[in-house]
């Protein structure tokens, strides 16, 4: 069922065009990935798509008693208002019975002498068992504490804009509605909870619109990808990995055209250099299809741009911390670490919010003090850091003048120049955009030059904290290429996972009270191995013997068995068969896997049911390599007698 249909929709703010006549249509269970470069105007076609601004033309149509529910980048909350009343503050019944039961309840903390509340909370507490909604009120908690919100009766005004943002998502996560938009659902949230978001919107039953550049959260989340490019939206069935194939074959049929137009465009030059006078009908059509030749236009895709650009030399020495301590009152932020920065080391720092990885980065820089503990600065070092607050920038000044700043050329690896403009274009700066001022550009805009800024003034060692929470996908395509061909040191402090597999091959991992464990490998290696060391240490822990099947009976190996009791002979019979069969199992659930991708619930289903046939097998394996050593010694016994 259509849920929602957009007709000939178009937006423009000021002079500047985001998109025009633009119609779909998102059907129940439809997964949709909005993405494009940061200024296109994704944001604001959500905004439309959910009824809170209007287009400028087109209309919008709502099927039904369809229930849209909407996570802005920025929400707004009621003042006074604590967490879980923020939740609950719903139109929708169900919702709005807890919000009342826990309104009552901070009434009565205050007076609870308070005959009329205390009658009234205990007719909404009867109300909420006759609904059933404590299941509800649980898993709104569950949602919060999940997304790091621990304080549910905290005031919302003192919340920090990260945490007003998990308030926000867990509100949206809990509202029963058909359509479920989310614009940056991943950002201020570490890799855990985003790996819990993915598990979570697996089972979510109606419709999605997202916008995020996490690239794996969309390649498993999403069934469908919408991309805003230049005010024209292009849909692609399937994930993020199908999406890329699909407009690999797109850039490459436009290249064809355009080929096949530069070759007719030099026809018609030809014909019209001769000096063709406009008698004859034939003679007006072959000038009317030169002028339309000459009003074509054919785009090619900007994210494969050689991003090369040259860097300051960098000597053997590059930064080496001692013993560096810092907290914040009674809390150890860091604790005693030492560590050597080499020529060419590409590291990434990861834990959860709140641990201190920020502030890892800023002793780092000089922006602030450790407590206790030495830094050392190779001579040869020349740092740029992409911090999480932009400088301030002149809202009058023009685009390329800000650039201009640390250069008018820009010295590529290979030692030649190109100029401000050539390399804004690189960036994705059409000309038009260059001498905009910087008082129109989007938020994302302005963080994406702030970026290109850092890169121009050739750094030789880079440090980005959450580089990928407020640019979009297009550019951290081409930040990674910049990264593939600096040659300097590079250390990033990000929650994004595909990121940091494609660019760094060390990790510092925060683990709380000041404690950094460090890992080589990049971020799947990393977790592929914390995997594994929790299945060891299952494997390992001591269990009460329990009569069930996938449990290992323990053979007691003091004593000298005369021969197999009649269970274990019958068991030693048959289990090279039972592993068969599992092993079995394993390839089919294998194939299932592979021909599942697009179906994230389906998919889900399968790697767990791999799991748990894994630990089957692992259990069976280890019950016959023990009927095997109880055999050989019965047999030894017999010998010996």
């Amino acid at each position: 069922m259509n849920l929602i249909t957009v007709e000939n929709i178009s937006k423009s703010y000021v002079d500047k065009k985001l998109f025009e006549n633009i119609t779909f249509g998102i059907h129940e269970g439809q997964r949709i990935g909005l993405i494009g470069v940061n200024g296109t105007g994704k944001t604001t076609l959500l905004k439309v798509i959910a009824g809170i601004i209007e287009p400028d033309s087109g209309k919008r149509v709502v099927s039904g008693q369809a229930v849209i529910e909407y996570l802005s980048q920025n929400p707004i909350f009621e003042k006074g208002s604590t967490v879980l009343e923020q939740v609950f503050n719903s139109s929708n019944p169900l919702l709005q019975l807890v919000y009342q039961y826990e309104m009552t309840l901070k009434e009565i903390a205050n007076r609870p002498e308070d005959v009329h509340l205390q009658k009234k909370l205990a007719e909404l507490s009867q109300q909420m068992d006759s609904n059933g909604a404590w299941e509800l009120e649980s898993n709104a908690k569950g949602v919060l504490i999940k997304l790091g919100i621990k304080d549910f009766n905290m005031n919302v005004e003192h919340l920090s804009g990260g945490q007003r943002k998990r308030v926000a998502l867990a509100r949206a996560l809990i509202q029963p509605s058909d359509l479920l938009i989310l614009d940056e659902p991943t950002n201020h949230i570490d890799n855990d909870t985003v790996e819990w978001l993915e598990e979570y919107l697996g089972k979510w039953k109606g419709a999605l619109l997202l916008i995020t550049h996490d690239r794996y959260f969309l390649n498993r989340v999403v069934n469908n990808i919408l991309e805003l490019d230049e005010g024209n939206l292009y849909s692609y069935e399937g994930n993020y990995e199908q999406f890329l194939e699909k407009k690999a074959e797109r850039e490459e049929n436009n290249l064809a055209l355009q080929r096949k137009h530069a070759s007719l465009y030099k026809k018609e030059l030809a014909w019209m250099r001769r000096g063709a006078r406009a008698r004859t009908t034939k003679q007006k059509a072959r000038i009317e299809r030169f002028e339309d030749l000459q009003n074509q236009s054919f785009k090619t895709s900007n994210d494969q741009v050689n991003m090369a650009l040259g860097a300051s030399r960098l000597g053997r020495k590059v930064l080496e911390l001692k013993d560096i301590h810092k907290s914040y009152g009674d809390k150890n932020i860091i604790h005693n670490f030492s560590y050597v920065f080499k020529p060419g080391d590409r590291i990434g720092i990861i834990g959860r919010n709140g641990l201190g990885k920020s502030t890892l980065l800023n002793i780092i820089a000089g922006k602030i003090l450790p407590d206790s503990g030495e830094i050392e600065i190779g001579q040869t070092v020349k740092m740029a850091y992409y911090d999480q607050e932009s400088e301030e920038m002149d809202p009058e000044m023009r685009v390329i003048d800000y650039v201009k700043e640390a250069g008018a050329f820009i010295k590529t690896e290979d030692g030649s120049k190109i100029s401000a403009s050539q390399m804004l274009e690189r960036f994705l700066f059409t000309s038009n955009a260059q001498w905009a001022p910087i008082g129109k550009l989007s938020g994302g805009e302005r963080r994406r030059l702030y970026l290109l800024k850092k890169l121009v003034g050739e750094p030789n060692v880079l440090l980005l904290d959450e580089p990928t929470n407020d640019l979009d996908i297009q550019t951290l395509t081409i930040l990674e290429d910049y990264l593939d061909h600096f040659p300097g040191t590079v250390i990033i402090v990000s929650h994004d996972r595909y990121f940091l597999d494609r660019t760094v091959g060390q990790l510092l991992i925060f683990e709380g009270q000041g404690s950094i464990d460090e890992y080589t490998g990049n971020y799947s290696d990393y977790v592929n191995m914390r995997k594994v060391n929790k299945v060891e240490e299952r494997n390992e822990r001591p269990t009460t013997p329990v009569k069930e099947e996938t449990e290992v009976e323990t053979i007691n190996k003091n004593a000298k068995p005369v021969k197999l009791s009649y269970k274990d002979q019958r068991e030693y019979d048959e289990i090279e068969a039972v592993i068969a069969d599992i092993e079995k199992e394993l390839e089919d659930v294998a194939a299932k896997i592979e021909g599942a991708s697009n179906d994230f619930v389906l998919l889900q289903e399968y790697l767990s049911k791999q799991s748990d046939l894994e630990q089957k097998l692992e259990l069976k394996m280890k019950r016959w390599m023990e009927l095997i050593e109880l055999v050989e010694e019965i047999e030894k016994n017999k010998e010996e007698k």
